[in-house]
């Protein structure tokens, strides 16, 4: 195996803007996690340490993960598919299975606890793009070629909400909905799909009381009987964005992270730090995961362009899965969205996510680098012609 130049700024755009997000994701959760750390542990730096150590962590993740050729990768997405299906059970399993705040959504494997749902939707951006090569053709001529991925999808929808865990659902189907209709589907058997998505997750919704009373509650979060319950989390991160107005009010100083805002240093890390650096700097760390999840896009199209279309839509995939969810959480962060529990991809407090987004990362970096040494070897064979 040839092993790629280890100077990763020589390889890749990505390298700095990624490293970057990872530096400001660690400076909101050390100011947004004071308040709590302090109060469970007595330590005001305790979750900025741990921040700091997973950050590391994945940052060597990142590296090892580089390494792995694609058609490494290629020869695997049917045991990656396994994988993500083993893991969803797991979490039902006594022992195994860890619930928080009601959710059964995470394994416990000791030293750190991975979310299931994490490793399910990258396992299946792989499956897809594997199945989106090798039935090219059906795909795009067939019905079945369209049904077939849906049905293994369905079965991993079914076992995530039962967790239940409607965001990762979400951001799953999103990214398998945008590598089908970018691999070549009917634009008629696309829509139909988006249509039956749209009528299956109303019914999803309304079937379940906590989740209409969310949906109530971001139609009128400052109604009484929403305010103090569960409207109470959007109108204190409402709060929190007033607060912040222009510049903020000064990194560390806010007052939502002290009891006010639930989950200030994961879920709503950005709700804190537009509070502490107001418009100015929320607008910093949106540009910053633009680039990144823009970057992404334009490995995509270059691998699309050299004819690696396995790695396109992988990159393809990765795109989609962090730009759905920096939607789906600053929606909820905003009151554009219903509250739900998704991270902020290299920004919020957890182990379990900032490595899944490091290793995506990683794979992009990958297709990046055998992108540039298809392009290098091809310029090199036409000079020998020549």
């Amino acid at each position: 195996m040839k092993m790629p130049n280890l100077s990763w700024q020589n390889e890749t755009q990505l390298f700095y803007p990624w490293l970057a997000m990872l530096l400001l994701g660690w400076l909101m959760v050390a100011s947004a996690s004071t308040g709590i750390a302090e109060f469970y542990t007595g330590n005001p730096a305790h979750f900025a340490i741990r921040h700091a150590f997973y950050l590391l962590l994945g940052i060597g993740v990142t590296f090892s993960i580089s390494l792995i050729p694609m058609a490494r990768w290629a020869k695997l997405d049917a045991i990656l598919l396994v994988i993500g299906f083993v893991g969803l059970v797991l979490v039902f399993v006594p022992g195994i299975g860890h619930e928080v705040n009601g959710s059964q959504r995470w394994l416990n494997l000791g030293i750190i606890k991975i979310q299931a749902s994490e490793i399910a939707k990258l396992s299946a951006v792989f499956y897809i793009s594997g199945y989106l090569v090798r039935r090219q053709d059906e795909v795009q001529s067939q019905w079945s070629g369209f049904i077939k991925p849906l049905g293994l999808l369905a079965v991993m929808v079914a076992l995530l909400l039962m967790e239940p865990d409607f965001g990762a659902v979400v951001v799953l189907m999103g990214a398998a909905m945008v590598q089908l209709f970018l691999g070549g589907v009917k634009a008629g058997q696309f829509f139909l799909l988006l249509f039956a998505t749209l009528i299956v997750s109303s019914f999803v919704v309304t079937a379940e009381t906590y989740r209409m009373e969310r949906l109530l509650a971001y139609l009128d979060p400052w109604a009484p009987e929403h305010v103090y319950g569960t409207g109470y989390q959007l109108t204190q991160s409402l709060i929190a964005f007033g607060r912040g107005e222009w510049f903020g009010i000064g990194l560390g100083e806010s007052i939502q992270k002290l009891f006010y805002l639930p989950e200030a240093h994961t879920d709503f890390v950005f709700a804190i730090w537009a509070e502490e650096t107001g418009l100015f700097g929320g607008a910093i760390a949106l540009l910053g995961l633009a680039l990144v999840i823009g970057l992404i896009w334009r490995v995509a199209w270059a691998a699309q362009k050299r004819g690696q279309m396995y790695s396109a839509y992988i990159a393809i995939g990765i795109a989609s899965l962090l730009g759905l969810q920096v939607v789906i959480n600053l929606g909820v962060n905003t009151g554009l969205l219903p509250t739900k529990g998704l991270t902020l991809p290299f920004f919020s407090y957890g182990g379990s996510s900032l490595m899944m987004c490091c290793a995506m990362i990683g794979i992009v970096m990958r297709i990046d680098y055998e992108s540039r040494q298809n392009l290098e070897n091809s310029d090199n064979s036409g000079g020998d012609h020549e």
